[in-house]
Parts: structure tokens; C-alpha cells; sequence
């Protein structure tokens, strides 16, 4: 241990009471032995810190700072050096503020586009979600500040997301769920990882031995630290032995004295404690020396041009019929629509970033070669119909040449602890969209959401943008590319299908009950949608720009593949080109194609670039359940060079020496697995995969519509408690939050549903900041399962017990 001196000089106590946080953000210092505390915020795409440590849940504007655009739409860039730079300036905002781990990127997998935090997390394909995530770190890190990886692992659906257990096979597990994870790890030398909250085939991921033993710490040799996610403590001496080390926040000396006890009694060793006490404290000096230096002053204007410059990066065009776009100069503009006077630039949560300032269309507008008609917002932001606002809209733009649409999901259908209930827009979009385009005008709609939606309004328009959430900055940066000021270079980073019927989870998303099935197994976004050739509206990859590429004279070897790129339009501009491997008369299953590389070259008109892409064992390999690790089968394997999955434009055959594949399951008997027909698979056939029987899916009620409440239940399972105690909480809580949206305070509603709606029993305690102890939990507990009495008398007992303790330790 490299601080076994120091850890020689801590009492059990002390050392048990560094393992869990000071209170909600910061971690408990030890003021005799020189041991600070240091301070963890969230910040995917911006610092969000709150003023005052007592605002636990941040539910006043955290401190300013810049709003970069979210991870969803920073993929869109496939430019791993921008990714990187923009981690720099998150890492020198972060010091600035005095935070010692930034908790970001997300790098979870975009498995259904209806998951509510897909907007934190990069792409449907794990190599691009690795690759991005590894640049962010060493961004991060190279200013002293710690990056953290979250969440570990698995974590791709909102509802119940605390207490769901996703169900996976390990070959998926190992190629889809935790390779982006590995990528970062390796790649990008993360110093601290963020385990989430669900169960993962059983077990609490915080907990679970094969996860955080097995994978991270042996495969991965991982070295770091690991944080929990807040509250997502299950069982604190189980999250201990799997080298869990810091609980998040803080719960009062509960779990510690659980520690202290779960060691006195044998059940185990201290020197398990000493392992994790020496991980933590690397976390704690290591993240503390950038600390050390004069505090800086970052320079707001400098970050704010860095927010726009990604976000121009990362927009997409993704229609331009008759090459309507860039908008000339002197064109007569109207503007349509709420979100080009309120932007929508980032999603709802632990993520939201209260910017420095925000750019918005109407106000940006004057600064461009213009004729500016007018303004009508279009439509309700939130959904309600109104023909009069269709009707303005329709006048004003009857005096314009080019109408710009902006249009997209509002703030609070993309939220931490949401899912999506629609893959649609709203309505009312869709009508006002229609009914413009009835006119004998050009129509350009902006779309600003954080995954997928249904596109048939792309129909009725003459040109698409696609602006993601792109930040504080971003509606310049779309003025820059409608105008022509700046060629759009970003490509899709996850697949459009016409219909949300076309995924292969449609009819299992999300997991309702117990747990979530992943009976897809590895065929997730393109994986799925190529290997079954479904048309697509917009397939992985796609991106149109001003100007044209073309590619040729390809060189391939088992290291790496040569080709050159020409810029053959009028314009400069960028092209991702992307690799593809195809591996041909596997004797396993196997997606069509796995990207497996990509670049990104800026040319000047009519210039070429000979351009190489590094190949690896990691290129050609799967990963193998009978060995237990990744292996290289010996096959021809097609080397694939395209503009999307399916622009391919040059591809060459080179065979890799490996090994003979004897698969442990055979098409016989896993078909639909070897034909990519996903939606065929049924229960007996995800077990044979699995190797085992899936759980109960369902909810176990001892009597109709009836549960025992445990540690576990959720608040809105009160709904079938015993007691009336808990039904009545349920239904007051669900009163409230509908009396909220009936007022119009989505937020609060929001905000009311993501801490409290599916938050486990367990959470009471552990999200309280010790305002309910675990005996005071028991109470409430006993209440909800019918002994409303004797849960009452001992909530009031262990109320005057936890005052008293608190009254000796002050």
C-alpha cells in the first residue's frame, strides 16, 4: 500500500469515517493527519457546483459556468481532438472553482433512444462512446483535475433505474456495455469511476464481484478510485469488499459504523478497509495538488467561443434539397418557432449547468447578411395546440423567402430519472410544420433534441439541421452553418429508423418491473438495423456537407490501412471517414460490421490527403464466453472505408491469422442470434445464451396487489403496500406532482419524480443527509407494511436516539 504509513496512524473509526462523504459533495477530511477533503460536482458539459453545501440537491442555480454542448451531440464531431480540448477548458473551470473530480463523461450506450439521459452519453457503437470518453479524460486530467467514467455499468434506462436488474449475457456485457468503459480506462487513464445504481444480472453493480473485481480490477487493472452514484449504496460492507471505496454522500456515520461492526465481528478483514482507505487517499492528494497552485480566473469570452466552435463541429446537415443551403445573402428570413427565442441547448438534471451567458437566434440574427422579417413562436412550447399561433406564423411567413422552423423535445422530455414516453415530437410541431409547408416558400427546420426521434416532418421541409443540444453557444454556431460562415462537417453517432417500431428493443424497453432483458444481445443500433438490412431514414455515420469527398487508392495490412481523401467541391470543409470490419464466414454470430476506426481531415478545396487508420488485435476480435476473454478467429475479414455505415467507398479483403472457433452455442440452437432476427427471440432462447434462467420479471405480491415493503421498494411500489400509511404517501406524492404540471411548473414536477418517484426505501436514509436514520427508516418501514402504531412509536424513539448521538458528537 503506498500509504500504509499514514493509514498505520488512523483508528478504525477515523478510517471508517473517511469511506462514505463529509456531506453531499465533499468527502470527510482528518485534520490530525493532514488529510483533506476534496470536493466531487457533476459536469458532463459544464461545472455544476452549488454555492452552499446545504443545497444538497441543487435545487438553486449552481455557481456560473460554461454550458458546452452534452456528450450526444459532442459525438456528432467524431473529432477526438476537439473532444480533448474541450476537456481541457471543463478541467480549468473545475479548478477554478475549486472541484477536485469532475463527474463525466457518461459513456453508457445509447441501447434505446427513449432513455430519458441519453443526451449525457455519446453513441449507440462502444468504440466511437470509448474513443470520446478517452479523449474527455485526458482533457480533464491534464489540468490536475480527476475525471470520473460513469455509470458503471449497464445503466440505460431511467425508470427504476435504482433498482432494476439488467439482464445481459456476457458476450454483450463485454463487447457493447462495458468496451466503451474499457476504452477509457486504457486509453484515457481515468482516476476514478462512478458505479450506478442498478442491479446487473443479480447483484448491485457497487457490490457485484464479477463486475468490480473480476473485470475492473484484474482484466482491466484498474487502480483507481470508485465512487458510488449518490444514494447508490445498497449494502456498504458488500460495496467495501468489492473496493467500492467512497459512498456518496454522506449518511450521518451510518454506513461507516456498519463498517466498523462488519470488522469487529469477523465478517471482514480490516486490511479490506486499509485497500480501500489507500485507494481513496491516491484520490485525495493526487486530485489535491492542482489545488495547490493560485486559483485561476478562466476567461468566460475564450470559453464561450470554445462552446460555439464545438458545437459548430458537431451539427449535423441532414437534408439540403437543391442545395437550398447556405442561405444567401439579402434572403428574407422569417423565424418560426419557441425554441429560437428560448433555446434548447441542454438536458434536465444532475447535469443542468447554469451558464455564463446564452446566444439565441433572434438576438444573433442582426449580426447576419440578412433580410430579417419577423418572429412568432409557433407553437406551445410544451405541447398544447393553438391555431392562432399556427395562423401568425402562416402571415409572417408569407413575406419571407426561407422560413427557418425551429423545432424539437422541450427541456423536460429529456431529464435524469425520465424516460421518453414518445419517439414523436409534439403535435403541434408537426401541424405548424405541415401547414408552412402548404406555402410556396422554402423551409428550413433546425432540430434541437438528445437522441433520435421520428423524422417524417423531414418530408414536408427543404432543409434539416440537426443542432443536438449544443450548449450555450449553439444558436450562433447554427446561424454560422445556415449562412455558410462555417461548412457543417458532423455525422450521426446513432442511427434514425423511420419508426421506433424498427428497434430491436421496442417491445421490451423499458424494463417495467424487476428487471430488463437485453435480449437484443449485441445488436444495438447499426449492429441491428444493418444486419437485418432495414431501411433507414438516416443511417450511423451520416453527414452531408456543402462540398464533396472522394476516396481511393486503399492499402491495407493487419497494422493499419492507407487511402487518400480529395476535397472535390469549391469549399474548405472536414470528412469523417469511417472504418468498418467485416468478418466473413465466422463460425459464431456476428454484427454485418463493427466500426473500428475513424478520422476526421480538414482539406481545402480540390486539395487530397493520404490519410492512416491504426489497426489492432481489438479490430478483428470477439469476445469468446468458452475462454473468457477476447480472441482473433482465423477468417477473411472485408476492411470497409465509408462516408456512413452505408456510404461504403472503397473495401479490400485481408485474411488474420487466429484461432479455429468451436462456438459454445451453435445456430441450431440460438437461430435468431446467427440471423440478427432479434424480435423472434423468446425466453427459452435469451436462456440458452444467458446459461442460465432469467428472474422473475414481475412483481412478487403476497396477496392481490399487495407487497411486503423492504429495503428495496421504490416509492412508487407504496402504491401496493399493506399499509395505508404508504399507499397514502404514494398518493399525495402523485397528487402534488400532477398539481405541479397542471400549473406549469414542469420543473419542480421533474425534479419531484427524478429524487423522489422511484427512489428505493434505502434511499430515505441515504439521500437525506442523515435527517432520517436507518432505525427512524425501520419505523416508517413497519408503518407502510400495516403496523402503523409500533412503526410510529419507533420512528419517535430512534428520532430521540439519533438527537441524542448528535448532541454528544457536537
Amino acid at each position: 500500500m503506498k500509504y500504509k504509513e499514514i493509514i498505520d496512524k488512523m483508528t478504525l473509526e477515523e478510517k471508517a469515517s473517511l469511506m462514505s462523504g463529509k456531506d453531499f459533495w465533499t468527502t470527510q477530511e482528518i485534520e490530525r493527519l493532514g488529510i483533506p477533503s476534496i470536493f466531487l460536482a457533476d459536469g458532463p458539459h459544464g461545472i455544476r457546483k452549488q454555492a452552499s453545501a446545504s443545497d444538497q440537491l441543487g435545487l438553486n442555480a449552481s455557481i456560473p459556468a460554461t454550458c458546452f454542448p452534452t456528450a450526444a451531440t459532442v459525438a456528432n464531431s467524431w473529432n477526438l481532438e476537439i473532444a480533448n480540448e474541450m476537456g481541457k477548458f471543463l478541467g480549468i473551470e473545475a479548478l477554478c472553482q475549486g472541484v477536485n473530480i469532475l463527474l463525466g463523461p457518461g459513456t453508457n450506450i445509447k441501447r434505446n433512444p427513449l432513455c430519458g439521459r441519453n443526451f449525457e452519453y455519446f453513441s449507440e457503437d462502444p468504440f466511437l462512446a470509448g474513443k470520446l470518453s478517452a479523449s474527455y479524460v485526458l482533457g480533464i486530467q491534464s489540468t490536475g483535475t480527476f475525471a470520473c467514467l460513469k455509470h458503471f455499468a449497464a445503466n440505460n434506462q431511467e425508470y427504476r433505474r435504482m433498482v432494476i436488474d439488467s439482464i445481459i449475457d456476457e458476450r454483450t456485457l463485454r463487447e457493447i456495455y462495458l468496451k466503451p468503459f474499457e476504452i477509457g480506462i486504457k486509453d484515457g487513464k481515468v482516476k476514478t469511476l462512478m458505479s450506478s445504481y442498478n442491479m446487473l444480472n443479480g447483484t448491485h453493480t457497487n457490490e457485484n464481484q464479477h463486475l468490480m473485481i473480476d473485470i475492473l480490477r484484474r482484466d482491466w487493472s484498474y487502480k483507481g478510485l470508485v465512487v458510488t452514484d449518490w444514494g447508490g449504496s445498497n449494502d456498504r460492507v458488500l460495496g467495501l469488499k468489492a473496493r467500492n471505496s467512497l459512498e456518496m454522500p454522506s449518511t450521518s456515520g451510518e454506513t461507516n459504523e456498519e463498517i466498523i461492526e462488519a470488522i469487529k465481528t469477523g465478517v471482514i478483514e480490516e486490511k479490506v478497509l486499509d485497500e480501500n482507505v489507500d485507494i481513496l487517499l491516491e484520490a485525495i492528494y493526487k486530485s489535491s495538488e492542482a489545488m495547490q497552485k493560485e486559483k485561476q480566473v478562466f476567461d468566460l469570452e475564450k470559453h464561450h467561443l470554445m462552446a460555439q466552435s464545438v458545437a459548430e463541429d458537431s451539427i449535423i446537415l441532414l437534408k439540403n434539397k437543391e442545395g437550398l443551403l447556405p442561405i444567401k445573402s439579402k434572403t428574407k428570413v422569417a423565424i418560426i418557432g419557441d425554441f429560437a427565442r428560448k433555446p434548447r441547448y441542454q438536458g434536465a438534471g444532475s447535469s443542468i449547468v447554469n451558464p455564463t451567458k446564452i446566444d439565441d437566434t433572434l438576438t444573433s440574427i442582426k449580426e447576419y447578411d440578412l433580410e430579417y422579417v419577423g418572429f412568432e413562436p409557433g407553437y406551445n412550447r410544451y405541447g398544447k395546440p393553438s391555431k392562432r399561433m399556427i395562423n401568425n406564423a402562416i402571415e409572417l411567413a408569407k413575406k419571407a423567402e426561407v422560413i427557418l422552423i425551429y423545432i424539437g423535445l422541450d427541456e423536460y422530455s429529456e431529464v435524469e430519472g425520465i424516460d421518453r414516453k414518445s419517439f414523436t415530437l409534439p403535435n403541434n410541431q408537426i401541424d405548424l410544420v405541415e401547414a408552412l409547408a402548404k406555402l410556396d416558400k422554402k423551409l428550413v427546420a433546425v432540430l434541437s433534441c438528445g437522441s433520435a426521434v421520428e423524422m417524417n416532418f423531414e418530408d414536408h421541409v427543404d432543409g434539416l439541421v440537426h443542432s443536438y443540444l449544443s450548449g450555450q453557444a449553439g444558436a450562433k454556431a447554427v446561424l454560422n452553418i445556415l449562412t455558410g460562415k462555417v461548412n457543417p462537417s458532423g455525422k450521426l453517432s446513432e442511427t434514425i429508423p423511420y419508426r421506433y417500431s424498427d428497434y430491436p428493443n421496442a417491445n421490451n424497453f423499458p424494463g417495467k418491473e424487476v428487471s430488463a432483458e437485453y435480449k437484443e444481445g449485441i445488436y444495438v443500433g447499426y449492429r441491428y438495423f444493418d444486419k437485418q438490412d432495414i431501411t433507414v431514414r438516416h443511417e450511423f455515420g451520416y453527414g452531408l456537407s456543402y462540398t464533396s469527398f472522394e476516396y481511393d487508392n486503399l492499402e491495407v495490412n493487419k497494422d493499419f490501412v492507407e487511402f487518400n481523401i480529395k476535397n472535390t467541391g469549391k469549399v474548405k470543409g472536414k470528412e469523417v471517414a469511417q472504418l468498418y470490419v467485416r468478418a466473413k464466414n465466422s463460425n459464431t454470430y456476428r454484427a454485418d460490421k463493427e466500426l473500428k476506426g475513424f478520422i476526421k481531415v480538414e482539406l481545402e478545396s480540390q486539395a487530397q490527403k493520404r490519410v492512416k487508420i491504426n489497426l489492432s488485435d481489438d479490430s478483428f476480435s470477439f469476445y469468446n464466453p468458452n475462454t473468457n476473454s477476447f480472441v482473433v478467429e482465423d477468417l477473411d475479414y472485408e476492411i470497409l472505408i465509408g462516408a456512413s455505415s452505408r456510404d461504403i467507398r472503397l473495401q479490400e479483403t485481408i485474411h488474420i491469422d487466429g484461432l479455429k472457433i468451436n462456438p459454445d452455442l451453435t445456430e441450431k440452437e440460438i437461430p435468431n442470434y446467427y440471423s440478427g432476427n432479434i424480435k423472434e427471440v423468446n425466453t427459452e432462447e435469451f436462456e440458452r445464451l444467458l446459461g442460465r434462467n432469467t428472474p422473475n420479471p414481475n412483481y412478487q405480491f403476497y396477496k392481490k396487489n399487495r407487497m411486503v415493503v423492504h429495503y428495496n421498494t421504490t416509492v412508487e411500489q407504496l402504491k401496493y403496500s399493506k399499509g395505508f400509511a404508504g399507499r397514502w404517501f404514494f398518493s399525495s406524492l402523485k397528487a402534488y406532482i400532477k398539481l405541479l404540471k397542471l400549473f406549469g411548473r414542469y420543473e419542480k414536477s421533474s425534479t419531484m419524480i427524478m429524487i423522489i418517484y422511484h427512489l428505493p426505501m434505502r434511499g430515505l436514509a441515504r439521500m437525506s443527509g442523515g435527517m432520517i436514520s436507518k432505525g427512524q427508516l425501520e419505523g416508517l418501514m413497519l408503518m407502510f407494511n400495516g403496523k402503523f402504531f409500533k412503526g410510529l412509536k419507533k420512528f419517535f424513539k430512534e428520532r430521540r436516539i439519533k438527537r441524542k448521538n448528535n448532541m454528544r458528537s457536537s
